[in-house]
């Protein structure tokens, strides 16, 4: 393996532990004993989930290949899970409002553990059973388990702030450390240890069964829709707070346009990487992008515990740099002539892609804690769950129709339409920042008059 791939890894790792290592008490929120009880349960649980869901991800297009499916029934394997997700998920999302959040967890256990019990057969219908029961679950994971957290830390009466330190560690542990752990053990499982493709779908089941029992012994649940009110009234009630709330629409469409060119990016990085059967060691180089998204949720935390500091304010930088990152595959494609001799080592375009890949998957980092503090904020308790599916609908959407066209179109295309959805994403966080700087003032005006007016009482007397 070239020496570029280890000084991009290794100026990454220094770069997170000196972030780590110079936070100062002005770069960390105090919180309290109980909390950090609290806390630091979700964070075990919430990283047991994450590594069933990442031991999964870099074997389910190989295994499918072993059982000798071809690219276009593969394709359409991966279409059903993202529009399982988008019908089923989003239904039985929704249901976490009702029926209860805790519920809804140990639901996503079960049902991806029994997705992976599905990798077993060679049956194409059956491994098409297990994809929408992967669809499904991958909606309970984004949803019921933030909704839970949320609602939970409400209830317990623990200081609002205190919610970024919980979004930061879940992901600094959960969508860095625990991937790049995930990574390797699945190599160990089925290259060193020689165990087959299917070893690390089983290492998974037995992950989410851990993470499971946690839950059944320590989580208390809570629900969203009091009234308990059925599933239509629900649905309804979610459209209409969407509708009424610019705020919350807005959001809605931020998280999708930038979900979107991510998942995106998932398919296009290493045929980018790759143009001419280049040989590229993938797993070291998805540990790279992992360690940038570590990189990512530290810096994240330290914006986080400054009180002063606006979440909308510096996530319109952050989609800025991230549509940025995104053009550079477009900008190398004019500096460099593509060689008549496929394969061999990465060629200059291919390493100042992977610099800016990096760079994207930093603002990824940054990304998931900050859109779960303003979902925190913004998205009402009693429909959060729904409400938060039903974001993720456009997004499936998306997918679905970049999984069926990924061969219609140019990769540099590709990445130019990710790049312009970022910089709307961008466009949309200011208009969003100025609704809620413009409330802001308005409770702040109205909360003065009402102190003025009780002052006067007195004086009227």
């Amino acid at each position: 393996m070239e020496s570029f791939y280890f000084v991009v890894f290794a100026c990454l790792a220094a770069l997170v532990v000196a972030m780590e290592l110079s936070k100062s008490s002005k770069d960390r929120i105090g919180t309290s004993s109980s909390f950090n009880s609290f806390m630091n349960n979700y964070i075990i649980v919430y990283s047991l989930m994450m590594a069933g869901d990442w031991l999964q991800g870099p074997y389910v297009y190989y295994l499918y290949s072993t059982y000798g499916f071809g690219k276009g029934e593969i394709g359409q394997l991966f279409i059903a899970g993202f529009g399982s997700s988008m019908l089923f998920g989003t239904l039985v999302g929704s249901l976490a409002d009702k029926q209860g959040r805790k519920r809804a967890c140990v639901t996503y256990c079960i049902t991806y553990m029994l997705s992976c019990v599905t990798k077993h057969s060679s049956e194409y219908k059956i491994l098409m059973l297990g994809r929408i029961l992967g669809g499904i679950a991958t909606s309970l994971l984004f949803s019921a388990f933030e909704s839970w957290l949320v609602a939970e830390h409400n209830k317990r009466g623990f200081d609002q702030q205190w919610l970024s330190e919980t979004f930061s560690k879940a992901i600094f542990l959960g969508n860095g450390l625990v991937a790049i752990i995930s990574g390797l053990f699945g190599n160990l499982l089925v290259d060193t240890l020689a165990l087959g493709p299917v070893a690390p779908f089983d290492a998974a089941a037995c992950f989410l069964a851990f993470g499971m029992v946690i839950i059944l012994a320590s989580w208390t649940e809570n629900y969203g829709d009091p009234e308990k009110k059925n599933l239509l009234a629900q649905f309804k009630g979610a459209a209409l707070a969407i509708a009424s709330d610019e705020r919350i629409a807005l959001l809605g469409a931020i998280q999708s346009l930038f979900e979107g060119s991510m998942y995106t990016f998932v398919f296009l990085w290493t045929p980018a990487l790759s143009p001419n059967d280049e040989e590229i060691p993938h797993g070291f180089i998805f540990a790279t992008f992992m360690l940038a998204s570590m990189l990512g949720s530290s810096f994240a935390s330290r914006l986080l515990a400054h009180s002063s500091l606006r979440v909308e304010s510096y996530m319109q930088i952050v989609f800025i740099i991230s549509s940025a990152s995104l053009l550079i595959p477009i900008l190398t494609n004019f500096l460099e002539t593509p060689p008549d001799v496929r394969g061999g080592g990465i060629s200059l375009s291919g390493s100042l892609q992977l610099i800016g890949f990096s760079t994207f998957e930093a603002c990824v980092g940054i990304f998931w804690p900050s859109i779960m503090k303003m979902r925190s904020q913004y998205i009402p308790e009693e429909a959060r769950s729904t409400i938060m599916n039903f974001f993720r609908i456009p997004l499936n959407v998306f997918v679905c129709i970049v999984l069926y066209n990924v061969d219609a179109f140019p990769i540099t295309i590709m990445f130019g339409m990710c790049s312009i959805f970022l910089f709307i994403a961008s466009v949309l966080q200011r208009r969003l920042e100025g609704i809620a700087e413009s409330q802001k003032s308005r409770s702040q005006d109205w909360t003065a008059i009402r102190e003025s007016d009780r002052e006067a009482e007195p004086l009227n007397v």
